[in-house]
């Protein structure tokens, strides 16, 4: 999916400090002290904003042009930024097969990190899949079917 692309506002804050804030986003803002400070926080707001958004199955407003942004009596105004957001990714259920065992192991460990069976399942499964399976000293095996995806049967060596 495209990025959504959304102006923030940065301004001056008090004893040197930077403000961010999303005028498509009340209430969603971010401080800092230096520039990169202040942005990295920024994004990382507007990304829970988002989020919050899909979890109440609301759908992101259209970005607002900057021509058309209206700053508030009082703010220190210093530039127009703008940040990208991958919209939500809409979940699907799924059925799995798993000993009980594993489940129980993974049930002990999403409660520890604070995250449900299936956040923790989506956090292990993209672990796995965005690093190479050297660096979790796995490599890749013979199947263990004697049947290839094309259906016929392997070729003793």
């Amino acid at each position: 999916m495209k990025k959504h692309l959304y102006p923030a506002v940065l301004e001056r804050g008090p004893k040197a400090t930077l403000g961010a804030w999303f005028p498509d986003f009340p209430g969603c803002g971010a401080g800092g002290r230096s520039l990169e400070e202040t942005i990295g926080k920024a994004e990382k707001a507007l990304a829970q904003a988002v989020d919050l958004l899909a979890e109440h199955n609301r759908a992101l407003p259209q970005p607002t042009p900057f021509e058309q942004i209206v700053l508030p009596r009082g703010c220190h105004f210093l530039a127009y930024f703008v940040v990208g957001v991958d919209p939500p990714d809409p979940s699907e259920r799924v059925n799995v097969y798993l000993p009980k065992s594993l489940i129980g192991r993974v049930d002990k460990r999403a409660a520890e990190l604070g995250m449900s069976r299936s956040s923790f399942f989506g956090f292990a499964a993209t672990l796995a899949i965005d690093r190479q399976l050297s660096s979790f000293g796995l490599y890749p095996t013979e199947p263990r079917s004697k049947v290839l995806k094309t259906g016929r049967l392997r070729a003793k060596a």
